[in-house]
Formats: structure tokens, sequence, C-alpha cells
């Protein structure tokens, strides 16, 4: 293991192939190619692995061309897990080579998309024998329970089962134009397309990303986050195994401002997805625009969870806590606004206090816990400023905002209640297990507090009127709108945002639409 703070003893170590840094006033390592390309791991439950260090390139673990390599945390020691190789901009060249030649030589983008499908499929099934060690390594990577992990895991394997039944069920179209000529239409892949992922759900957004990508017979230059690099890359070595061929899918690990930025402005890439802050979103989107990328955008939210008097009462607490305490709250689509109609108001807003100090927080490999570490430092220092701007805001802490313990990011789920809608608490996105609570009293006040926000990703509605349910949904500015549930995903419903939380679908047939083009052919018919 390699330590972040270096000693002069460690310094001495430079001569046995150690390169050493100065950032910000403090020494910090990286190591040159003698670093293995994978290292033994033994997770917190006994299970023990191969982990895969290298940049995932034509089917191969590949040490990074400068030989750099970053450390890896985890969330809930604040220990150093491993080192892992940190690709450059030429890193990212030979990535997008690979995939362009592999994309032209047809190996994939031309074979009968059947064959795409039953790869996605046999990806699927290796991913499924080893469901359990690849959740544990979610979880030692980004903080979260082994139970949220394992919930995870079973949706990359639903996705990827879902996108490969659906290959050979891409056509096109006769278009009638009168006698004298044939027309049609085809449907073909991009070619190579970038993919930028998050670190709150590592293995779920590499699966989003990669099953209508590949499913289109397109090629990927993928990079994952600096913070959570490790289940993607062990997955990606059953790639070659699944019969997808060298250059089809690669993985550049590495930092947004070097990797991502190379992988957004490459002349090569003709599309580029990302997932993230609506901040960086932009960013991505006007640097893709100097080369007319096509661009897909799944970015922030700040999405209402609305409480009628009429609801089932104990279904909406429960909906409630998966809503915003699910993932340790890092959920771009989570119910971090709860309106309550006013004749409930003061019965719910006890029982969600009760139910929220109920949460078990802590190790994420113990059984019983629900919400583990938030990710990194700086997301738990950046939730609890949120609670100080509550305090000085002038709403209620009804529970919560407090650090748990001073090692591992730990946070206790937090409520604030008699919020205001201008306050920064309501209007800005936190990512943490952090909730505020607001009275309503009609259908139209509480449809105006809910689409008073830049974002538009989520929204759920609980009531046992299905007339007040279709009603409000329709009235909603959110790309997916639950009722009576809440951050219930299934692979045929599509989901992606209005307004500022993005463009394009994930999931469902509307996922592929981001990666194919329309091809019109019209063939004139001699008389």
């Amino acid at each position: 293991m390699y330590s972040r703070s270096v000693s002069a003893a460690a310094v001495a170590s430079a001569a046995a192939g150690k390169k050493f840094m100065v950032t910000n006033n403090a020494l910090q390592f990286r190591l040159f190619s003698h670093l293995p390309l994978s290292v033994p791991i033994k997770l917190p439950n006994g299970l023990e692995y191969e982990q895969p260090t290298g940049l995932f390139i034509n089917n191969k673990f590949v040490p990074s061309q400068q030989h750099k390599t970053f450390e890896v945390i985890n969330p809930s020691t604040e220990d150093e897990i491993c080192h892992i190789y940190e690709g450059r901009e030429d890193d990212v060249d030979i990535a997008v080579d690979a995939a362009s030649k592999a994309f032209e030589n047809g190996s994939w983008s031309t074979i009968d998309p059947f064959k795409r499908g039953e790869a996605l499929h046999k990806l699927a099934r290796f991913i499924e024998e080893d469901k359990e060690l690849i959740a544990s390594i979610e979880s030692l990577d980004n903080g979260k329970s082994l139970q949220n992990a394992r919930g995870d895991v079973q949706l990359v394997i639903n996705y990827l089962k879902s996108a490969s039944g659906i290959a050979d069920k891409i056509d096109g179209k006769l278009i009638n134009s009168g006698s004298g000529y044939f027309n049609y239409t085809k449907r073909e892949p991009l070619g190579v397309c970038g993919q930028i992922i998050p670190w709150n759900f590592p293995l779920l957004m590499w699966a989003w990303k990669i099953a209508p990508a590949l499913v289109t017979g397109n090629t990927v230059v993928m990079k994952t986050a600096e913070a959570t690099p490790l289940s993607a890359l062990y997955v990606s070595q059953y790639i070659p195994k699944a019969g997808i061929p060298p250059g089809v899918f690669n993985i550049v690990s590495g930092f947004g401002k070097i990797v991502g930025e190379a992988i957004t402005t490459h002349p090569n890439i003709k599309k580029v997805a990302f997932t993230g802050s609506t901040a960086t979103g932009k960013h991505i989107y006007q640097s893709a625009a100097s080369s007319l990328k096509k661009v897909t955008l799944e970015l922030g939210g700040k999405s209402p969870n609305i409480v009628f008097a009429d609801a089932n009462l104990k279904s909406a607490v429960q909906n409630i806590m998966t809503g915003i305490y699910y993932n340790s709250g890092e959920v771009c689509c989570a119910g971090s606004r709860v309106y309550v109609q006013d004749t409930i108001y003061d019965q719910l807003i006890e029982e969600i206090r009760i139910a929220a100090e109920g949460i078990k927080v802590g190790d994420p490999f113990n059984e019983g816990t629900f919400q583990g570490a938030q990710t990194s430092q700086m997301q738990l220092s950046k939730i609890l400023d949120y609670v100080d701007i509550g305090k000085k805001e002038g709403a209620t802490l009804v529970t919560g905002g407090e650090r748990i313990g001073n090692k591992g990011y730990f946070i206790k789920p937090t409520i604030f209640a008699d919020v205001k809608e201008d306050m920064r608490i309501v209007k800005e996105e936190i990512f943490g297990p952090f909730v505020t609570i607001s009275k309503f009293s009609t259908i139209d006040e509480v449809i105006k507090f809910g689409n008073d926000s830049e974002y538009g990703l989520a929204a759920g509605i609980h009531t046992t009127n299905i007339n007040t349910a279709i009603k409000v949904a329709d009235r909603l500015k959110a790309g997916t709108v639950w009722i009576n549930t809440y951050n219930d995903f299934h692979p045929c419903v599509p989901f992606g945002g209005f307004n500022a939380s993005g463009i394009g679908r994930e999931m469902s047939m509307d996922a592929l639409d981001n990666y194919l083009q329309s091809k019109g052919v019209r063939c004139k018919i001699e008389e």
C-alpha cells in the first residue's frame, strides 16, 4: 500500500522507481510501469480477488503511456485501496485509434445484430455468476451499503439482458413516394462514441452507457470517475470472454480535465455521452460543439416528492426514505424536496423523522446497513456546509446534520422543515442524505412549487386517487414521474431529464436513438 503523505524515508524509495510530485505543498508520488496490471485485494467480507489496474484497450489491460498512477480511497475508512494507471491525452488517442479500427473493419458494426445481442447477453451472464463479488467491489470503492450495491448489480444484469433482446429489432422503413421510385431508410451506428460516467453509480452507469452503444454497432472509449474506477475495470475482463472483438470497448481511467476533455474534443469521436453535474454538462456541450458531435447529457436534479392527504402514509414514508436515503442520497433523481398536504403535515413530519432516525448508517459491509459512506471528503464537506446554510436561512433542523465519527465519510440522515421556496437548501442540488419538507394546500400550489426549479429530472406523487395522480403527472415538468413508488427503475422505461437536467434518454428503445443516424435511400426504377 502507498501512503498519501510521504515521509523523508519514503522519499528515499524514489530510487526504487517511484516519481515524486509536489502538489499543494505536500509530497505525493505516482508509480512507474512496474506497478502490476492487477493487484490482490481482500474485501472486508473475506472475499478475495485480483483487481485490474491498467487501462483497458484492445481487450487488454495496459499501463498508461506516461506510467503515472493515482490512488483509490475507501470512503468508509479513508484508507488507500490501491493505485490505478492514470490515462492522459496520448492514451485517449491510442484508445480512439483502436476503436476507430474496430468500427471500420466491420468486426462489430456490420455483423448480424443478433450476434451483438448474444454477446451482451453473455456479458450479463458473466456478471450474474460473479454478482456478490462485484457488489462487494462496488461497495468498497463507492462507500454505498452492500445492500444497495447488490441492487445496482441486479439492475446492471437486467438492463444488459433487456438490451441484448432488442439488437435485431432496429429497423428502417419503406417510404411510398409514388411509382417509379423505391425509397427506404436505414438506421446506422455513428462510429466511435465517448462516454464519461460518474462516481455515484459506477457500474450501473457503465451498463447504461455501453449497452445502447454496443447493441447498435458503435465502438466506445469510456472514462470512469477517478474516485470509483474499480468495478468497471473488473467487469471489463468479461468483454473478450463475451465475444466482443478487440477495440470495440475501451476504458481510459483518469481525470476529467485531461481525459474527459480529450474525449469531448477528439475529432474522431462522433458522439459524447455524459452523466454528472449540470455545470460540467454545460461545458461538455460547448466543447463538443467545436466538432459538431452528437451529445447526450444526464445531469443534476432537485426532484419534488409530493404526498397528498389521501395517500397510504406508511407506503409514502417508505418511498420518501428510498427516495432520499438510497445510495447515501448520492442520486441525481433523489426526491430531495418533499411536499406534504397541510392536513397531514405535522403527522407526516413526525413519521418521517422516526423513520430517518431508524436508518442504520455505517459500515457498508454490515448486512443491516442501509446508508453507507459518502463517496468523498469533498462531498461530505459540501453536505455539512448546506446544514449550516439551512440553519442560517432560518429552516428548522428536524434531525441529523452531523458527521458520524471521525473516520470515514458518514453523516446522519438530515431533514429540514419550515423551509421557504427561495432558500438555497430548497433550490440547489446537495447530493446527499438531505431532504427539505414543505407544506402545500392545493394541487395548483404544489405543481407551482414542484416546477419552480431549473431542473426537471424526476418527481414522485403519492395518492390513492388515480385522477389526481394522472393530472399532477401530466403537469409536472420532469422526465420521470413515479406514482406511489420512488427510485424504481425498469430497463424498458426511459430515464432522462427536462430543462437543466439533460438531453436524451437512458434505457428503453429511446436510448438507441442516441447512438443511431438515419440514412435515406431513393432508387429510381427504370421503365
